[in-house]
């Protein structure tokens, strides 16, 4: 298996779609709309096409993950940060490390870039192996009940969060 990653391109949609949709299909804690999540977050003003990216096996696409634009509000100041929602990986793919690539890449592009956090809410024991630590960490807050475990924060500059408290707001494309 040889995994190449890219950035998506409106070509890939559908494919895309197909993939979100079988990675989920069998979640436990799912409501299997995130492929629809991630076609309006595309139509969205927090789209960054650089960092919609797939992960092709020998040219058919396995793998996909998405960051977008979101603010962590304390008060009137406003910091922007980003959210990583959803990373996809088609169920023959998945422990075979195609979405820590992907989420390896997305990670150095967003560097790139001169983003300067990523918000991710996922799994305790999963995430934390890209530098991800509990939010509350920095004093930062889900909107929504949610175990404080599972709402984590990565520094993409050291430092960056330090000065950073308050309540992550998720654009409404996250609620539609």
């Amino acid at each position: 298996m040889t995994i190449h990653i890219r950035q998506e391109t409106e070509k890939d949609y559908l494919v895309s779609a197909q993939v979100v949709e079988e990675a989920f299909e069998h979640a436990a804690f799912s409501d299997h709309t995130e492929h629809n999540l991630v076609a309006n977050l595309r139509k969205s003003d927090v789209f960054v096409p650089q960092l919609s990216l797939v992960a092709e096996d020998e040219g058919v696409i396995v793998g996909h993950i998405m960051l977008t634009k979101l603010m962590i509000r304390d008060g009137e100041k406003q910091h922007e940060s980003l959210a990583l929602a959803p990373v996809s990986v088609v169920p023959g793919h998945q422990k075979k490390g195609v979405g820590s690539a992907l989420i390896r890449k997305s990670l150095e592009i967003a560097r790139d870039l001169n983003f300067r956090s990523v918000i991710v809410l996922g799994h305790d024991t999963y995430y934390p192996r890209f530098g991800f630590k509990p939010a509350h960490t920095w004093g930062i807050k889900a909107p929504f009940d949610v175990s404080k475990e599972a709402f984590m924060a990565l520094e993409l500059v050291n430092g960056s969060l330090d000065q950073v408290k308050g309540t992550v707001m998720y654009p409404k494309v996250f609620y539609e």
